[in-house]
């Protein structure tokens, strides 16, 4: 199944990545799914953690769920309470574990961002946005390819303030 292209660009720095994470929470809702695609150390964990704290609050605890698989986290907005589902697929092995999880449910019932999500790519809805961290030849510099549906398109993150294009 190919997601549509969006765009690429650079983050150079953390703070860069806090913006870009900030600036895609803002436009989430229930029933999206954001799927990180990259190697270890490429700043998945890192995006959500930015992410989970601009819609719940800056000191909240966002450990990996490496070892728990999943963490949840239980935002209001507008009047509506609904969660937030992380989940690292690192260590799964087949989508049976996946789908134990909860994974399904959590589609439509919270935002659910994924790490590792190839390690259950045909649970994946359709509509997801795919966001792929690449290592770039500067250390903290990170190359970002963003895939998603039409609701997506319009996401324009490098020509916003605290971007490189």
């Amino acid at each position: 199944m190919d997601v549509p292209f969006i765009d690429k660009f650079k983050i150079k720095s953390e703070a860069e990545t806090k913006f870009f994470a900030e600036t895609v929470a803002s436009l989430s809702g229930v029933g999206d799914v954001i799927c990180l695609f990259g190697d270890l150390g490429a700043g998945k964990t890192g995006f959500c953690r930015a992410f989970i704290r601009s819609l719940t609050n800056s000191k909240q605890e966002v450990p990996s769920p490496t070892y728990t698989l999943v963490q949840n986290y239980q935002i209001m907005r507008q009047f509506n309470t609904f969660e937030i589902w992380h989940y690292d697929l690192y260590r799964t092995s087949a989508e049976d574990e996946v789908i134990e999880l909860g994974i399904e449910d959590a589609f439509s019932e919270g935002i659910v961002l994924i790490e590792w999500p190839e390690n259950a790519i045909k649970l994946l809805p359709k509509k997801r946005l795919e966001i792929h961290f690449e290592f770039s030849a500067y250390l903290e510099e990170r190359i970002i390819t963003l895939r998603g549906p039409e609701k997506w398109q319009h996401l324009n993150i490098k020509n916003s303030e605290g971007l490189s294009a």
